[in-house]
């Protein structure tokens, strides 16, 4: 650290700091504030277009619900438009429309997408759950299993398994299937999955 005698020393040394970083010091201010107000612009412009998203959202999906004719254009469009939690739910939301259309590959591509743009686990497993119940409709039999891997999220195991045993039994693999009707009884299904598994589960028997 460099030791000055006098004051003078001390005003030249602040006068030949600023000389020399006064430049940078007021680039420095200027960023930081331009940061802070950058920050409190970011969070107002993205509030500003979550609560868009949100109506565009609602007006998209009763569209769709409704029956109207540009329902599907509509959602596409919007999806396009919102890689965030409610185009993953508009997607959601167009595969269905598609699955009751029995266009199965339509649906499988909607949710392909809502795949890779969901990042809560609990949706994740929806998406994949719904993914692979697709899959089996298209006799995508080796695919179903693998994205039924991909559930992690303890609240749809048994409903996992519930669709890998009806895939498993597509493949003719009744003990696999058994297995997996199993233990989707083991875990925590509700009242209404454990009849459904059970009734399976005595069909292999018959």
């Amino acid at each position: 650290m460099e030791v000055y005698s006098t004051e003078n020393e001390q005003v030249d040394a602040l006068r030949r700091f600023f000389i020399e970083n006064g430049k940078a010091l007021a680039i420095g201010v200027v960023i930081g504030i331009g940061a802070l107000l950058g920050w409190r612009y970011w969070q107002n412009h993205q509030q500003a277009e979550m609560t868009g998203a949100s109506q565009s959202y609602q007006q998209a999906s009763e569209a769709l619900t409704g029956g109207k004719a540009d329902g599907v254009a509509l959602a596409e469009k919007f999806i396009e438009k919102n890689a965030n939690n409610y185009g993953v739910l508009a997607a959601l939301q167009l595969a269905q429309h598609e699955v009751d259309q029995k266009d199965f590959a339509k649906a499988e591509h909607q949710l392909a997408w809502a795949q890779g743009q969901a990042k809560d686990e609990n949706l994740k497993s929806l998406i994949d759950l719904r993914l692979a119940r697709v899959q089996l409709q298209e006799n995508k039999l080796d695919d179903a299993l693998k994205t039924l891997d991909l559930v992690k999220a303890t609240g749809w195991v048994a409903m996992a398994q519930d669709v890998r045993g009806d895939v498993l039994v597509k493949k003719g693999d009744v003990k696999g299937a058994r297995e997996a009707y199993s233990k989707g009884l083991a875990s925590d299904a509700s009242q209404s999955l454990q009849a459904l598994l059970r009734m399976k589960l005595n069909n292999l028997s018959n």
